[in-house]
């Protein structure tokens, strides 16, 4: 079973990876992970991601799409991945949809989570980060014990300029031009599935369930 997550940044759609590859048992490929595990232990792939990122720019889709399918290669993803945060353009697709051909096999499901815009922003400004231990809080549905100080190491909560509300409208444009477009291209290969963002997650993940059974 393999399964594209699809959503805007702040949908939710990382942590229903997460649900999806525990229930059944196959791993969550999340393009993040990947670059920091590959940059982290200096493998080739890694330092030519490396250059890219430290430039501030994109990691060509070329690279991306190297770094990717090297990982789903591995063992673990025999009986499928869950992908997150890949494709994010129509080239990536294409590409993808390209090397999966060639191995004999193809994307069975892309799942986008649907959330406006708006409630997007309010969810994301509401983040809390603790920039020493990594943990993430809400100021509404994942308040910390204490206010603005991390439950698990006692370090100070901070904003992280990536949720600041102007971040979060650029973060969602560049989404609309280039993210978006991905719903359309895997609607027409009638693997596109819609589910409802803006519910609760244990009933997102109940509604993907549903999709997947």
């Amino acid at each position: 079973m393999k399964i594209i997550m699809l959503g805007a940044p702040g949908a939710g759609k990382g942590t229903q990876a997460s649900r999806i590859a525990e229930k059944f048992g196959i791993p969550h490929v999340s393009t993040g992970d990947i670059f920091r595990a590959n940059i982290k232990n200096g493998t080739e792939l890694g330092k030519e991601a490396k250059k890219y990122m430290d430039q501030g720019q994109l990691v060509p889709d070329e690279l991306t799409v190297k770094i990717l399918l090297d990982r789903v290669a591995q063992d673990d993803c025999k009986n499928g991945y869950v992908l997150d945060g890949f494709p994010r353009t129509i080239p990536q697709a294409e590409v993808l949809d390209s090397e999966l051909t060639k191995l004999g096999t193809s994307v069975d499901y892309a799942i986008n989570v649907e959330v406006p815009d708006d409630n997007i922003i309010g969810r994301m400004s509401g983040r809390r980060a603790c920039l020493k231990c990594g943990a993430t809080y809400h100021i509404v549905t994942l308040k910390p014990k204490k206010e603005g100080i991390c439950d698990k190491c006692g370090s100070e909560l901070v904003l992280r300029d990536d949720d600041k509300p102007e971040t979060v409208k650029n973060r969602l444009s560049v989404y609309h031009d280039q993210t978006q477009p991905l719903i359309d291209y895997y609607n027409k290969k009638g693997v596109l599935k819609e589910v409802d963002g803006t519910i609760a997650p244990d009933d997102v993940f109940k509604a993907i369930e549903e999709i997947l059974k």
